[in-house]
């Protein structure tokens, strides 16, 4: 299916096998192909953050990550899609089945990146590099990244994720470069994926948000972005 309009934003309503489709496609082409996964609390974000809101258009894959999402799309466009494609999900669906993708990791915290490395190569990678996410001078981390060019960039650097790529995007030298998130954490063993019912739900984010204090502050953003699909249906 063509690219659809949500809430201003760009959204490709592909499930994870066209996701991972696409991105097989990009590792064989020239250039650095940005992957955004669209939940709602970037929707929110991007309606006042203009940086966002520009990688996210210029996004060359931009996939439903949240039952916010799809619930948005039945409600505004009509539009039946049949699974989220979240960050972490398409990032160990990427390293199992492309067995020897060159890959660079960077975010998390000092020695979460370099265990998660650790995962990604067990799961058949070749990492390239890593580093973590703690850093003001940028000019060093993509030079590095640069050198590697990497198949597969993978950023997990929260709210700085999707505008960093974007920035450096003609620089990177990377095939494919993506904001993943908490997924490091994931593969390093810092965190534990909610149970499998709720992810079969779609509920892993109410999860996180009640059992994490630091999350707290973050759910008005998924209140505002109820708020936004059911005043636009009005």
């Amino acid at each position: 299916m063509e690219r659809v309009e949500l809430l201003g934003l760009p959204l490709d309503p592909v499930g994870m096998e066209e996701a991972l489709a696409r991105i097989q496609g990009f590792l064989k082409e020239e250039g650095t192909h940005q992957v955004v996964t669209l939940n709602p609390e970037i929707a929110v974000r991007a309606q006042e953050d203009r940086a966002l809101r520009q990688a996210i258009l210029e996004a060359e894959l931009v996939t439903p990550d949240g039952v916010g999402i799809l619930w948005a799309a039945k409600r505004l466009l009509g539009l039946e899609l049949k699974e989220r494609v979240t960050g972490v999900d398409l990032t160990l669906a990427l390293l199992r089945r492309s067995p020897g993708i060159r890959v660079y990791l960077l975010g998390g915290r000092q020695g979460v990146a370099e265990r998660a490395a650790l995962e990604a190569r067990r799961l058949g990678a070749e990492v390239v590099g890593y580093h973590h996410g703690y850093f003001q001078e940028e000019e060093g981390v993509v030079e590095e990244i640069r050198q590697k060019a990497p198949d597969l960039l993978l950023v997990g650097m929260g709210e700085r994720q999707e505008t960093f790529i974007h920035r450096h995007k003609a620089h990177l030298r990377a095939k494919v470069a993506m904001g993943v998130g908490g997924t490091l954490d994931v593969l390093a063993g810092e965190a534990k994926r909610p149970p499998a019912w709720a992810q079969r739900l779609g509920l892993e984010w109410l999860l996180r948000v009640g059992l994490d204090p630091k999350r707290w502050k973050r759910a008005p953003r998924l209140f505002r972005f109820a708020y936004m699909v059911l005043k636009e249906k009005r």
